[in-house]
């Protein structure tokens, strides 16, 4: 358990670094909209192709996580549409809590990924979030889709979406690149690295600056039962379905840490533009990073 503080206690640090620097102003409102999208669009894509292409993917039990990843995530989402009569609320509340459930902070997980594991886990890392990510944006659109109140995009423009997503895009030149074992050419490897190694610490600030405090106060219990299933419930249902796809070791553990870190920040922004209650998805997101860091070390001590 110590080891494992010990590993996440300098990434949430960074987190709570960026928040302090937002509140204190510094370096200014201006900065952390485009540092966060340099992050997303540049800096961590770098980093999945960079480790994805050089890495030795023999022996992982990919499809096996794959499936064991959807069951969960899709039963989760099942299950809240379910208790909707009982948790008593709207359909925008409703794809917020489902969004709250479902999705993971890549950044967060790729950085304690490898804080735990080294590259290894980087390296599974990577591909959870070749899975994670469409199938979350996927379940996120289709709920707004249902239940929110702005006009969606049809299907054409989910596929779209999803085909110009800079993460899986990544993700999947670095199989290539992997599979085809060309890996990255003498000139390109080392500028990918240098963008790779700024992406944990840039992505980090940027999520503590994105968090909302005010807003964690609001409809505390809704979002405190949502933080609950978030960082206790989903990942205790997804060891019991790992376990029964005969997932182990390194990929169950990486796989774990997927499902038991808060929400992604792009929610609130998905929220806000497909018609999703976002305010409550603001808070749910504060909530969320914030207990995680006792949470999480705990979660992982007990199922990994």
């Amino acid at each position: 358990m110590l080891a494992i503080v010990a590993a996440i206690l300098p990434v949430f640090l960074l987190i709570f670094l960026g928040a302090l620097m937002r509140r204190r102003g510094f370096p200014g409102e201006g900065f952390w909209a485009p540092a966060e999208r340099l992050s997303y669009t540049l800096l961590f894509p770098a980093l999945i192709v960079k480790t994805l292409a050089t890495a030795d993917l023999a022996g992982l039990r990919v499809l096996p996580m794959t499936l064991a990843l959807l069951a969960t995530l899709l039963g989760i989402a099942g299950l809240l549409v379910l208790a909707r009569p009982v948790l008593r609320i709207d359909g925008p509340g409703l794809t917020s809590l489902i969004q709250g459930a479902t999705r993971m902070n890549a950044f967060i997980c790729l950085a304690v990924a490898s804080a735990l594991w080294g590259s290894a886990g980087v390296t599974v890392g990577a591909i959870a979030v070749a899975v994670f990510v469409p199938t979350v944006n996927v379940i996120g659109v289709l709920a707004l889709a249902h239940y929110g109140s702005a006009r969606q995009p049809g299907v054409l423009g989910l596929v779209g979406s999803l085909a110009r997503n800079p993460l899986i895009l990544a993700a999947l030149a670095g199989i290539a690149l992997n599979g085809a074992s060309i890996g990255l050419p003498p000139v390109v490897a080392p500028v990918v690295q240098i963008l790779g190694r700024a992406a944990l610490p840039v992505g980090l600030l940027s999520v503590g600056a994105a968090l909302d405090l005010g807003a964690a106060w609001q409809r505390a219990p809704l979002i405190a039962q949502n933080t609950a299933l978030k960082l206790l419930g989903v990942p205790l249902l997804g060891a019991g379905v790992l376990h029964l796809f005969g997932v182990e070791g390194l990929t169950a553990g990486v796989a774990i840490l997927f499902l038991a870190s808060p929400t992604a920040v792009s929610s609130y922004i998905l929220a806000r533009q497909h018609g999703g209650d976002a305010s409550l998805m603001a808070g749910i997101v504060t909530a969320q990073t914030a207990a995680s860091l006792v949470t999480l070390p705990v979660v992982l001590a007990l199922l990994t």
